[in-house]
């Protein structure tokens, strides 16, 4: 991924807080057929390492061996930069449109595990936090499911890690324009509803 130092984003507190804003994952690898791309919601554990879970129909686990070399790429906020936004443009007009966005990369290794107990890993892990977040203390639990329900489901699943070999993450936030020009941006991030581009953006405005 090109990253222009200005762009690069080195707070591993907001890279965390982009996977768990938006654990949807595209992970991509190499196989035999070629290219394969897979959308997985993921969760980022302390060990350094991605934890989630594939259906078992998908051919992902038996195109994929065991160590080989994958990329998970989480996608934050993202929005349009219209050059007519910018107070400057009046002055020079020498602005052009761009997009705002963050990103993740996370190059590593994957791993399969048909074990139950990896499996219900994987899902109480993914589970527990977003199940917090909607649903505070009525938060679903795998033992609210049958047992037999519950067996049925995990076993047309396949859990994987995926160990972090090195992280990619790029927050494009109209750090590179003068003040007034990214204060404008917020603001009309702020009135089209992007809000959490616009939060970060007076993140870094405020150092």
């Amino acid at each position: 991924m090109y990253i222009p130092e200005h762009f690069a984003e080195t707070d591993q507190a907001e890279v965390a807080r982009l996977v768990a804003d938006h654990p949807l994952a595209c992970v991509v690898g190499q196989t035999a057929q070629g290219l394969i791309a897979n959308h997985l919601p993921l969760f980022l554990t302390p060990k350094r390492s991605l934890s989630g879970h594939v259906a078992l129909r998908n051919d992902m686990h038996r195109l994929m061996q065991d160590g080989q070399p994958v990329l998970a790429i989480f996608r934050g906020g993202d929005g349009y930069v219209s050059p007519n936004r910018y107070p400057s443009k009046a002055e020079t007009h020498r602005h052009v449109p761009t997009w705002n966005y963050q990103v993740v990369h996370f190059e590593g290794r994957i791993t399969f595990d048909h074990s139950d107990h990896a499996k219900r890993a994987a899902v109480a892990l993914l589970t527990r936090d977003h199940e917090r977040r909607a649903n505070g203390d009525s938060a679903w639990r795998m033992a609210d499911a049958p047992a037999d329900y519950m067996e049925q489901m995990l076993a047309a699943i396949v859990a994987f890690r995926i160990d972090i070999d090195r992280i990619l993450a790029k927050s494009k936030l109209s750090q590179n324009r003068e003040a007034r020009d990214h204060a404008a941006i917020v603001a009309d991030f702020e009135g089209r509803g992007l809000d959490e581009l616009a939060r970060r953006m007076r993140q870094d405005a405020k150092g």
